[in-house]
């Protein structure tokens, strides 16, 4: 496995991180200005240098546990997660959702052991990622201290009683961490033209009496992508399924609507893709609808459907 793909991981494992560090990145290399050490991640090497009293020595297992496994497909993925949680005797499944013509796939994997037929304490994550943010939305993102793109972005109303804790990154970015009782929250932008990202997550908010569509239509506000993803984990089982996971956007098209058991034990999962509508679909055909049943989901155009495919 590369080693520049490990770089976060390292800086994490093999060096004691500071409150702030610095990254400089080309083709060839990355760097990290750690305070009092400097730290070069090649491909295939390492450079770690210091001025003060960071242990290097200590950074050797860390690295070499990091670097062991080459990771290229999901299943090799699942049979090390397999070596570490059945062993315990923990129930598993995994899932690769998404259409076979889409290049992103949502990787599911599940542990758990059996639950109490009395345990109906359900827990509920939403998980979104966007791509091709708003121009204007992401702009918010540069050289603006962390309060002020969380107030400009409208991100402090999409939980507007959460506690939130906000950083910026130079020269663009951020991060955030949010609480609310056991709930959390968490935002990462990366706002550069031609790849800019967001992501969001939300976990422990009671979907029985908050609007999912509305949650995610107040995230959306924030950025205003043109391509995302949702997906919503209910820890409960697939008896207890209620259509609160599934979401209903306006002024986006449904691309896939997927749902998968994950056991009694470990809940279910709703996956949906959408695309915006207007200028930033190329052809009506990307404008699709999507019909729910109980098992699965179909999507499909009304051009299609018109021509009977």
């Amino acid at each position: 496995m590369a080693l520049s793909a490990i770089g976060p991981s390292l800086t994490k494992y093999s060096l004691p991180l500071p409150a702030r560090s610095f990254l400089l990145s080309n083709d060839h290399l990355d760097s990290y200005v750690l305070s009092e050490s400097s730290f070069f991640v090649y491909p295939y090497k390492v450079i770690i240098k210091t001025c003060g009293t960071t242990k290097l020595l200590l950074s050797i297992p860390p690295l070499l546990e990091l670097a062991a496994f080459s990771s290229q497909k999901l299943l090799e993925e699942v049979s090390v997660l397999d070596g570490h949680f059945t062993k315990l005797g923990l129930n598993s499944v995994a899932y690769l959702m998404g259409n076979d013509d889409e290049t992103k796939k949502w990787h599911v994997y599940a542990a758990s052991s059996p639950q109490s037929s009395g345990d109906n304490n359900n827990v509920y994550t939403l998980e979104m990622c966007m791509t091709g943010l708003d121009r204007e939305k992401a702009s918010v993102f540069y050289k603006n201290g962390a309060g002020t793109m969380t107030d400009n972005s409208g991100i402090r109303k999409i939980l507007p009683k959460s506690q939130i804790c906000d950083f910026e990154f130079e020269p663009c970015g951020y991060s955030m961490n949010s609480i609310e009782g056991d709930a959390i929250s968490t935002i990462h932008v990366t706002p550069e033209d031609g790849f800019s990202y967001a992501s969001f997550e939300a976990v422990g908010y009671d979907l029985n009496t908050m609007d999912l569509s509305q949650l995610v239509t107040r995230v959306l506000s924030c950025f205003e992508p043109k391509q995302l993803s949702v997906a919503v984990h209910s820890s409960v089982g697939v008896n207890a399924y209620k259509p609160e996971i599934s979401v209903d956007l306006e002024d986006y098209g449904c691309r896939e609507r997927t749902f998968e058991s994950l056991g009694e034990e470990s809940g279910m999962v709703m996956y949906q893709t959408f695309e915006k509508l207007g200028k930033y679909c190329g052809s009506p055909r990307s404008t699709l609808k999507c019909e729910w049943s109980s098992n699965n989901s179909s999507c499909s155009s009304e051009d299609e459907k018109d021509e009977g495919i």
